[in-house]
């Protein structure tokens, strides 16, 4: 190839982005609002959004180009309108300020929503009192990152979730702070995809709610203070490393529910003053390691239908109940826990009880069939009895029991 064709080439291939340009939207400019920039701008170009409070009702965006906002500028729905519908391949929304989008209960009215797209970035904006906050649907590679989300609803009917994905594929999710929504978080049908250092606390229902998603990993997030903590359900092969659960409390609250999962990791996680640390219904072939669960009412409730899980190395400490089962048949593995009620002794200092330890309370047995019979715990009554059963084991399960129990609390470093 001569160079006359070389440089020919090259000129091809580079001229799209020689060609790009930046559209600069102003209240005292002679474009000032980001619907006629829209108009004016080509595939690639960039818009920049100076400062000021811009009312346009729903902008539809169906161009691959980059708003970047200047100071936060205000985009307000005027409780009225979803803002931002992106309908295109290659958009990234950055440093805007969405404000009191319109609510529906047949519609997911949303302030960022995207529609059957792919390489979207929404990154380093605010968002208040909108009824969704961000809203993917049929969208695969692309990043919600280092976004502020709050809404103020009381109820679920008046509000939807803070980052809500359907139907997505290799989405990473980071950064991101959400508060007082539906659920913060929502996976349905989200495969090999990643929730990593997002803080989730004071969300109605849901911290993450994760429905038919597999593949996918979730590490380093908090949960605190939501209405029922976290629900994984219908799901296999997830990775949960590295979260910590704290102060879901309430009647109906967990830290961790897990619900027809399988094939899955739970492993270095924090659960600390739940009301259930980890709850489990149908759950196959998981790993639960490293974890601490500290001051919680119940530190793990195991359903009889949970099968082939494997415990080890975890901490227990100050939890009402460690254990809880409903049945007599534990088809589980729980070896090589630290237990702080454990009473054995080490003669051979190996580092393990030469005892093995029932972690399961007699007085919860009863109290999973007599929900009521948990006002006597701590009477002189309910301790007689557990430590009767102690000695000759009746109602607890026979094979649910550490038979390597830690004398010292395991260290992860």
């Amino acid at each position: 190839m001569n160079n006359g064709r070389i440089i020919l080439l090259f000129a091809l291939l580079v001229s799209p982005i020689a060609s790009a340009k930046t559209i600069v939207v102003d209240k005292k400019s002679a474009i000032t609002s980001l619907s006629s920039a829209l108009q004016l701008a080509s595939e690639g170009d960039t818009i920049l959004v100076r400062p000021g409070v811009y009312q346009e009702g729903n902008i539809s965006i169906s161009k691959s180009v980059v708003i970047i906002g200047e100071d936060y500028p205000v985009f307000d729905g005027e409780k009225k309108y979803e803002i931002f519908t992106i309908a295109a391949n290659n958009v990234c929304v950055r440093g805007l300020w969405f404000k009191n989008t319109g609510s529906a209960s047949m519609n997911d009215i949303a302030a960022v929503k995207v529609i059957d797209a792919k390489d979207i970035t929404i990154s380093n904006n605010r968002f208040n009192d909108s009824f969704f906050a961000i809203h993917f649907s049929n969208t695969t590679e692309s990043t919600v990152e280092n976004n502020t989300i709050e809404a103020t609803a009381t109820s679920e009917h008046e509000i939807g979730n803070g980052i809500h994905m359907w139907k997505c594929n290799n989405i990473t999710i980071r950064k991101n702070h959400i508060k007082g929504h539906r659920d913060g978080i929502y996976f349905e049908f989200v495969t090999n995809s990643s929730i990593v250092g997002n803080v989730s606390e004071s969300n109605i229902r849901y911290g993450l709610h994760f429905m038919f998603s597999h593949n996918d990993d979730y590490q380093d997030n908090s949960f605190i203070n939501n209405g029922a903590g976290v629900a994984v359900m219908y799901t296999k092969n997830v990775r949960m490393h590295g979260n910590k659960f704290e102060r879901n409390w309430g009647g109906a609250a967990y830290g961790l529910l897990l619900k027809d999962i399988r094939d899955s990791e739970v492993v270095g996680n924090a659960f600390i003053e739940n009301t259930i640390a980890i709850h489990m219904e149908g759950v196959s072939r998981t790993r639960f390691e490293e974890n601490d669960f500290t001051a919680n009412g119940y530190a793990v409730r195991m359903q009889a239908s949970c099968d082939d899980n494997v415990f080890s190395l975890n901490n227990f400490s100050a939890n009402t109940f460690d254990f809880a089962t409903n049945g007599t048949m534990v088809l589980n593995k729980i070896d090589s826990n630290y237990w702080d009620r454990y009473e054995g002794y080490d003669l051979d200092r190996d580092g393990t009880g030469d005892i093995p330890y029932r972690p399961v309370n007699m007085y919860s047995m009863i109290v999973e069939r007599i929900p009521p019979a948990v006002l006597l715990w701590r009477s002189f009554l309910v301790m007689l009895m557990d430590r009767t059963e102690k000695v000759i084991p009746v109602v607890t399960p026979e094979n649910l029991k550490d038979n390597t129990p830690l004398m010292k609390r395991y260290d992860r470093t």
